[in-house]
């Protein structure tokens, strides 16, 4: 059984001992300013949420996203935090804010990791290991293990590995974050290699990964200091913090509700259609709709509504399934357990049918597959060179030598096929959308 005097531990990565909780500004809210300053942060700005360079300012970005969702997510862990003070009492200076800006603090980084053109490019660099013969040939010297990082390549482990390493990388532990918002932001704390066991039936947490094998023995000592359960004894996989499932509802009501709301305001969701929808799920509590003229402010109500009342549904299930979680038993996420589920269900059916399969939205695809593929041939490619010229071969090509000015600075050890590896996808996951498209222009030639 987990305990949350553990599981809101201030301690931070690199340090020997927690913060002190100070009332004026806790750990947690410092976490939120760390990520906020953050470049990799910043760049969300111009990162696929739904649609790429959309037509409409109104239109959410990922960053835009971020914001919202850990404005959620400060509600939520306020309220589940109301119910643990309450019950548990963890210590005279946790306050139920103190679990809002935990939430909060990871929810603002639970997309830090996200590829260019949001999970297309997640797809793409899964697919030229998997399927690309320069690929196939790269990761083709890497234990299993190794291998999967990159033939599951994942934008949450992508997102711990920023968080711990990339940032700041110049001083051990990243951002040195605090351990409680490093678990509570790790949606899937597990390896994409498991050995023989597979992820245990229900378990939310168990259906992608969440760090890679470079970042292990980091993950582990997260774990171990807010007593995170293992699910097996010789398996990279745990039980998630409770407070994680919060950040998932977090960013399950915004992105479903969004998605609508931005979808009526390209014109590919009709008005009646989205204020039917929203309306399912307010409550039913709508005092001043009726005074509202303009059809997207009649929006705009509804789904602030909706928002309001599924925080409060989420509360509620958090609560009474408070006891499951600190024991760590498998669990769905939050919202599946809500009555409204079922209306969040049909709008995704929508937003799928009129946002996800338009013919803009297929060429953005296209120009996606095209651009990640591309990228990471060709500085796999100049790294491959160097590797060779580092074991004894001919001096790399000059355009070799110009691709690697981009890591000029960083430490890489070119006889370590895994290390350099993961500093093309870092390069390549770490570029905006239209960076990215810039990039790929520039760099299409083949090396010579």
């Amino acid at each position: 059984m987990m305990d949350w005097t553990s599981l809101l531990s201030t301690r931070r990565l690199g340090e020997s001992v927690g913060t002190p909780l100070d009332p004026a500004r806790s750990p947690f809210q410092k976490d939120m300013d760390r990520i906020v300053f953050s470049a990799a942060f910043r760049r969300l700005q111009d990162k696929t949420q739904v649609h790429s360079f959309p037509q409409s300012d109104f239109v959410r970005t990922r960053l835009t996203h971020s914001m919202e969702v850990a404005s959620v997510g400060r509600s939520l862990g306020a309220a589940a935090g109301q119910h643990v003070v309450q019950k548990y009492n963890p210590g005279a200076a946790f306050s139920a804010a103190e679990f809002g800006h935990i939430v909060a603090a990871a929810c603002l980084a639970h997309d830090i990791g996200n590829p260019p053109f949001g999970h297309f490019g997640e797809t793409y660099i899964r697919r030229f290991f998997a399927e690309d013969d320069l690929g196939r040939e790269m990761i083709a010297p890497l234990s299993e293990a190794r291998r999967q990082d990159f033939l599951r390549f994942e934008g949450n482990a992508q997102g711990f590995r920023i968080l711990t390493k990339l940032q700041n990388w110049q001083n051990e532990g990243g951002l040195r974050l605090t351990a409680a918002t490093m678990a509570t932001f790790s949606k899937y704390p597990r390896a994409a290699f498991i050995g023989p066991h597979a992820p245990v039936d229900g378990d939310a947490g168990g259906r992608k990964f969440g760090f890679f094998q470079a970042e292990r023995d980091l993950f582990a000592a997260i774990a171990a200091e807010v007593g995170l359960i293992r699910r097996a004894p010789d398996a990279d996989y745990w039980c998630r913090h409770p407070l994680t499932f919060l950040v998932e509802a977090a960013d399950d009501i915004c992105y479903h509700i969004v998605d609508l709301e931005d979808g009526f305001k390209l014109g590919r969701i009709a008005f009646a259609e989205a204020e039917e929808l929203l309306h399912d799920l307010t409550g039913g509590s709508l005092n001043r709709y009726g005074d509202i003229e303009d059809r997207a402010q009649k929006i705009a109500y509804l789904r602030a509504k909706a928002i309001g009342h599924l925080v409060e549904r989420t509360a509620d299930c958090f609560i009474a399934c408070e006891s499951d979680l600190l024991a760590g038993k498998p669990h769905k996420p939050l919202l599946e357990l809500t009555d409204q589920w079922p209306g969040l269900q049909r709008i995704a059916t929508l937003t799928a049918e009129r946002i996800f399969q338009t013919h803009d939205w297929l060429e953005q695809k296209h120009e996606a597959s095209r651009a990640i593929s591309r990228l990471l041939g060709r500085y796999c490619e100049a790294f491959l060179e160097h590797e060779q010229a580092a074991a004894g071969g001919k001096t790399p090509s000059r355009h070799a030598r110009q691709l690697l000015k981009q890591f000029d600075g960083r430490r890489i050890d070119f006889t370590n096929r895994y290390q350099w590896l993961l500093a093309v996808t870092d390069y390549v996951s770490g570029m905006t959308d239209s960076f990215a498209l810039a990039q790929y222009r520039d760099v299409a030639l083949p090396l010579s």
